[in-house]
């Protein structure tokens, strides 16, 4: 029968691919990376994440897109999701407030007008982001929209004010970097389907070298008037190899000026 043929293929591509989670996370229990002049894992380079969280952090079926025309330009790709437990815990009123942002996301997502990403969403956009490391900074730069961040080693004391990309503290356990992200405004997405917060975001995320050129992401969100309770999502952050590996300039501003402005150009006298 097709069916139980389909069915075999399935519980052995199921097989297959727990094999190799499974040696990863032992190759991430027993891997010591590289050190800096400072004796601390070497976590600079060019990385990006390959996935697509930014469309949907969820598990999410192909979709067609909102604009007809584009054809399947437009469409959404599918994706296994990132959030461990498959499901964001959002609060009864913010739930329904997620449907809306879903209802109007080609007009209110902060992506579509080129705002700052905010955490953790600058870490999977579909971009490359360098991390620049020092014994007493660790600055990331992401290619979209510029976006640059500092991670203060030295405990820099509280937020001075709410920011897109927030105010990133940070300290070391063993091969992991641990930033502790306070001070986000409210005015950044998860990703492009609604998901939100408000400007009580508490990101707690970590930075583990698995191999030479792998590290393996998690963030942990706390938004107490948003969700019942913390989640997580996870991935791996790929290194960029290639010869002559850069960022470039994505400077999206200028690609919305029309969009965002153009009422406001003043019409020539009839």
């Amino acid at each position: 029968m097709f069916w139980r043929k389909q069915l075999r293929i399935f519980l052995l591509s199921a097989v297959g691919a727990a094999t190799p989670l499974a040696s990863v996370n032992a190759q991430a229990q027993t891997y010591k990376a590289p050190r800096t002049a400072d004796g601390k894992p070497n976590l600079n380079g060019i990385w990006q994440a390959m996935n697509t969280a930014n469309w949907d952090l969820q598990g999410h079926s192909a979709q067609a897109g909102q604009i007809v025309a584009l054809g399947a330009t437009g469409a959404e790709p599918p994706g296994i999701g990132v959030v461990e437990g498959g499901e964001i815990p959002y609060l009864p009123a913010a739930a329904q407030k997620k449907k809306e942002n879903y209802a109007n996301r080609l007009k209110l997502d902060p992506e579509v007008k080129c705002y700052l990403p905010g955490v953790p969403r600058a870490t999977y956009m579909p971009f490359p982001f360098q991390i620049v490391q020092t014994a007493k900074v660790i600055l990331i730069s992401y290619e979209y929209d510029g976006a640059v961040r500092t991670i203060y080693m030295d405990n820099p004391g509280p937020a001075p004010v709410d920011s897109w990309m927030g105010w990133s503290a940070g300290h070391w356990e063993g091969e992991t970097l641990v930033v502790d992200v306070t001070g986000l405004n409210d005015q950044t997405w998860f990703d492009r389907v609604g998901d939100f917060h408000s400007d009580m975001l508490h990101v707690v995320e970590r930075y583990t070298p698995v191999s030479a050129n792998v590290l393996n992401y998690e963030a942990t969100i706390e938004d107490p008037q948003v969700f019942s309770k913390p989640w997580k999502i996870s991935m791996p952050l790929y290194k960029h190899v290639e010869k002559n590996a850069q960022l470039l300039e994505f400077k999206c501003v200028e690609f919305v000026e029309e969009l965002m402005y153009g009422h406001l150009r003043k019409q020539p006298s009839k």
